[in-house]
């Protein structure tokens, strides 16, 4: 099955958008108290990483410019197919056996911990593609759009670097490296569309 630049970037960008809007719903749900199925969002993150690996790799491979934004892109469905992959099966097998036994408690701890250095590396990542595909957009012209993506991914690298770097007990709060890498993934999938309609 073979399928053009132009169906290769489209589909990646959809993927990246469902991911947001999931990602959105299901913090907005987290925040408002609403029991809702982990297994259900997180499973279809999870299906949707796998996807996104598989057509932003061969975006990689297959486009001729803008190499790191793809990498970017596609290591960091990696990554977070990992992440998703730990939050489903050890966070409730660890709670489960850290409320039987006290000296497991610490062990869950470095279960979560895990699972968010790896959160912060798949956020970097994202920011980078976006900082990327956003120099590239005001280099041909869409100034706006472009250096809004790029300054938001910018910001999203920053952030993630220094909780990847000083840990979630640092002095950023570990929202702003989540909120600034879902709103790079945004604009990353904006421009993205955009450059599927030039193409």
């Amino acid at each position: 099955m073979n399928f053009s630049n132009k169906h290769l970037i489209q589909i990646s960008a959809y993927i990246l958008l469902v991911l947001v809007i999931n990602q959105a719903l299901y913090t907005a749900l987290y925040v408002a108290k609403v029991d809702v199925s982990r297994q259900f969002l997180w499973g279809l993150e999870g299906v949707l990483f796998t996807v996104l690996i598989a057509f932003a790799g061969a975006a990689m491979l297959q486009l001729k410019n803008n190499q790191l934004m793809w990498s970017a892109i596609t290591f960091s469905a990696v990554l977070n197919m990992i992440q998703v992959s730990i939050g489903m099966t050890l966070f409730g097998t660890f709670r489960e056996a850290a409320g039987e036994l006290e000296a497991l408690k610490p062990a869950l701890g470095g279960v979560v911990a895990l699972s968010f250095m790896i959160y912060y590396a798949a956020k970097l990542l994202l920011g980078l593609a976006a900082l990327s595909i956003g120099m590239s957009a005001m280099s041909e012209g869409s100034k706006v759009l472009g250096s809004i993506t790029a300054g938001i991914g910018g910001i999203a690298v920053l952030a993630n670097a220094t909780l990847i770097t000083f840990g979630r007990d640092g002095f950023l709060p570990s929202g702003v490296a989540g909120t600034t890498g879902v709103l790079a993934t945004l604009l990353l999938a904006i421009c993205l569309i955009a450059a599927a309609r030039k193409s």
